[in-house]
């Protein structure tokens, strides 16, 4: 099992300062052995300056900011590669809105004692969501069911950003070959994990959308998504077909 106190929390932030300050005390409180970096899209709302008064008054509390909203994959990436720069034993993230439960940090860290990859997961057994609309319900269920059999991840939930990875296999990713942006990361991260033969595991939550601020996904995400899944699917395919020769 990952080390508490070799553990980085990562959350990515755009005008967040509603829910920041107190979602990273909440973390806090989970994980006090933790350190917390937050990935700030240069957000107007103030949250990069909280971040920098926080970072002066707290040593376990960084920020990186960027220039402009560069998106999730992006500052997901940032969050994977500050990992291994800094060579904790686990990486944590979660959405910087509420809607991940930071109660389940210990249960997320604990899990990692028989996996390379925890997943918070709305759809395994006892996990749900509160507060989507069927539409977006109708969404998520199909992305995850097309990446369980396009892609042959043997996850209920890879849409999901609450994870745990373990930093031993990030440091193995050619982040080359990595080619998605936005929300679509989420999902090409995990199959590029499981080409790596990543051990996965995956601990009930119960998802709520967010509580202050307005959601980054829109349609374009879903496009991007379905686009993502497709090239992959191909890639899959191929290499099916090269082991068969």
């Amino acid at each position: 099992m990952a080390q508490e106190e070799s553990t980085l929390v990562a959350l990515a932030t755009y005008n967040e300062i509603d829910n920041l300050p107190s979602l990273v005390e909440a973390v806090h409180e989970n994980l006090p052995l933790a350190n917390v970096v937050v990935i700030d899209d240069n957000s107007p709302d103030g949250t990069g300056p909280w971040c920098e008064k926080m970072a002066a008054r707290e040593s376990w509390f960084t920020c990186i900011h960027r220039p402009s909203k560069l998106g999730l994959g992006t500052a997901l990436r940032t969050a994977m590669q500050t990992a291994v720069e800094r060579g904790v034993e686990a990486l944590i993230t979660l959405d910087a809105d509420w809607s991940h439960p930071p109660e389940i940090l210990p249960k997320i860290l604990e899990a990692s004692n028989h996996a390379d990859v925890v997943i918070g997961s709305r759809y395994c057994p006892g996990g749900g969501i509160e507060g989507w609309p069927l539409r977006r319900r109708v969404a998520s269920r199909a992305i995850n069911l097309a990446s369980r059999n396009l892609l042959g991840i043997p996850v209920r939930d890879c849409s999901g950003n609450y994870r745990l990875y373990a930093t031993s296999l990030l440091s193995q990713i050619n982040w080359d070959k990595i080619h998605a942006e936005g929300y679509a990361y989420i999902e090409e991260i995990l199959w590029h994990l499981h080409l790596l033969d990543a051990r996965f595991a995956e601990v009930p939550i119960l998802f709520t959308d967010r509580q202050a601020g307005e959601s980054k996904i829109n349609s374009a995400e879903m496009v991007g998504a379905a686009q993502m899944l497709g090239r992959l699917a191909v890639q899959r395919a191929s290499r099916i077909l090269r082991r068969k020769k």
